[in-house]
């Protein structure tokens, strides 16, 4: 890595790390705008560097560093009722900078690979949960999932429409 993308990457864990306290209760899962920030460094920083990113912010919160929401982190929080939405981020970043990497940079190439990181969050997320509760995973879908659709897609939007503005220059 050198030094702009380590830059780039220390900014998008900062901004990560600023979405995870705005914080809204909802359940075991709370609403934050940490989606928003995953996407926005798939799209904006391609899909290696995005992964990076996310994977390093994964690991400073598993090692305790206070980053998740509620101002928490460490290995307790990696395994609670939020543990596979937190442990998708990276490989969601991944997903969502290659298929945007792999069109013309378009709404449409941005939408479908923000759609694609969002799903890999809650197939990980929902199965987490599902384990965690148990093996209720209709249970975990209905409390880990549906809730958040509506708003998930409004986060979509905005990382598609910040990245868009953003534009190409930020790319590595």
């Amino acid at each position: 890595m050198n030094a702009r993308e380590v830059s780039l990457s220390a900014i998008f864990i900062a901004l990560t790390t600023v979405a995870a306290w705005v914080t809204i209760p909802l359940g075991p899962v709370p609403i934050t705008f940490q989606v928003t920030m995953v996407l926005l460094s798939g799209l904006l920083l391609g899909s290696r560097l995005g992964f990076l990113t996310q994977l390093l912010y994964v690991l400073a919160g598993a090692v305790g560093f206070p980053i998740f929401s509620g101002f928490s982190g460490g290995l307790a929080h990696i395994f609670g009722p939020t543990g596979g939405y937190i442990m998708a981020f990276p490989i969601a970043a991944f997903v969502t900078g290659y298929i945007a990497g792999k069109t013309d940079f378009g709404w449409r190439g941005y939408t479908i690979g923000s759609l694609f990181g969002l799903s890999v969050i809650y197939l990980f997320g929902w199965l987490w949960l599902g384990f965690y509760l148990g093996g209720a995973f209709r249970t975990a879908f209905e409390v880990g999932v549906l809730p958040f659709v509506g708003i998930d897609l409004v986060k979509v939007l905005l990382a598609v429409t910040i990245a868009k503005r953003v534009g190409k220059q930020w790319m590595p």
